[in-house]
């Protein structure tokens, strides 16, 4: 049995809800939580010297198109037309395989450099089964936990037989959601044969949704329900909103993006005025940053310039238990609790930006980033130490990164 004792750091646990606790140890056995709670035994253990950190669940990003790493900021565009020209129909065609899975590496990579142990990755690039395997490949690579996100090649080329091929390729830390293209996009017939497909293979639904009109078109389908994360909703009604939350379908909500690309305001207080489990994710680093701390804090802002009463703790548990469950995970990450996997970060708390510090909770929601992440596991397995990622071979990752770039450029 391998045994990893984290002593003497300041929890921050998120269940039942985001609560700090000093001087406290948190075992781990065989990559899952086994105790938290001061003095704990440190027999056969590694021991990792917590004093002076935070620790903290793992970041949950719900919403990422992560094949875009190798295009990182070359799209700071103003609009959501503009970005769709030079990324999806422009660069997206050039895409190899090989670019795919560099893609996927370096942004998985950044994702756990900055202490985002489980991305959702909405992954519109499968233009071959080649580029799917590479895809998923890239992810399992990288030592993240993701759901892979399967969207099909365009909205009018549905390839049901790929989605049940690439369903066998995922399994450990890498799942599996169907990325829809959903009734913005598609045919409300098609997308009733990917919700079916979806739900016959047990796959939760991704989907993006931007004005009024295409949750009701779901609802008048019978297509609502748990299962299915939308993604944006900007400009979405009042009463689509409580349809979401009837159905007990969440949200994913990308603060920075949203507003680079005015989509509309991130509707995050209307959001929670109705009910919906909200989450947060980077979206597309072709136009904007991928770590959590910028996303919490333009959550933060957005959400309490119309409801004073959201709380630090409120968008914390939106970048971790709540991501967890919007993900089906809820049962295995997102807390502390014992039992769950042990996806952890360790924020350095001696630093210039955290010190005094005052309340830990706020501290991470509006003052930390990423040069306090010092360690981050994920299933027990150490992928970042001493501020530096240690499973992946990082030179290689930025070769095959910079020859896609280059590639992609020419």
């Amino acid at each position: 049995m391998s045994r990893i004792l984290i002593r003497h750091g300041l929890v921050i646990d998120t269940e039942p809800a985001p609560h700090a606790t000093p001087a406290t140890d948190l075992l781990i056995e065989d990559g899952v939580i086994a105790a938290v709670g001061p003095g704990l035994p440190a027999e056969g253990a590694e021991v990792i010297d917590a004093r002076g950190h935070i620790v903290l669940p793992g970041f949950v990003d719900t919403h990422r198109h992560t094949w875009q790493s190798v295009l990182r900021s070359t799209a700071p565009y103003p609009s959501l037309g503009e970005y769709l020209e030079a990324i999806v129909y422009g660069a997206a065609p050039r895409f190899r395989p090989e670019d795919v899975h560099a893609g996927n590496l370096a942004g998985a990579l950044e994702c756990l450099n900055s202490g985002i142990t489980t991305l959702l990755d909405w992954s519109h690039i499968q233009r071959s089964p080649e580029h799917t395997d590479a895809a998923v490949a890239a992810l399992r690579d990288s030592g993240i936990r993701a759901v892979f996100g399967y969207a099909h090649p365009a909205p009018d080329a549905r390839r049901p037989d790929e989605v049940r091929r690439a369903l066998g390729l995922v399994g450990g830390r890498v799942s599996m959601t169907l990325a829809a293209w959903g009734p913005g996009f598609s045919s409300i017939e098609d997308t009733e044969a990917d919700w079916r497909l979806a739900r016959e293979l047990g796959l939760r639904i991704s989907v993006h949704v931007n004005g009024p009109g295409p949750i009701e078109r779901l609802r008048d389908r019978g297509l609502l329900g748990a299962d299915t994360t939308y993604i944006h909703l900007n400009g979405v009604t009042d009463e689509e909103f409580t349809l979401i939350a009837d159905s007990g379908g969440t949200a994913s909500v990308s603060p920075v993006l949203e507003d680079q690309m005015r989509l509309g305001r991130p509707e995050l207080a209307r959001l929670r005025a109705a009910g919906v489990r909200t989450t947060l994710g980077a979206d597309a680093v072709t136009s904007v940053a991928g770590d959590m701390f910028g996303l919490m804090r333009a959550a933060f802002a957005a959400t309490r310039a119309d409801d004073p009463t959201v709380s630090a703790a409120d968008v914390l548990r939106m970048a971790t238990l709540d991501g967890a469950v919007a993900l089906g995970l809820g049962d295995r990450i997102g807390s502390l609790r014992p039992g769950k996997q042990a996806d952890l970060v360790l924020l350095r708390a001696d630093t210039p930006n955290l010190v005094p510090l005052g309340d830990p909770i706020a501290a991470v929601v509006t003052a930390a980033d990423l040069s306090n992440v010092d360690t981050v596991l994920v299933g027990g397995e150490i992928v970042k130490r001493g501020g530096r990622l240690v499973r992946a071979d990082l030179r290689q990752a930025f070769d095959l990164a910079e020859r896609s770039a280059a590639h992609l450029a020419a």
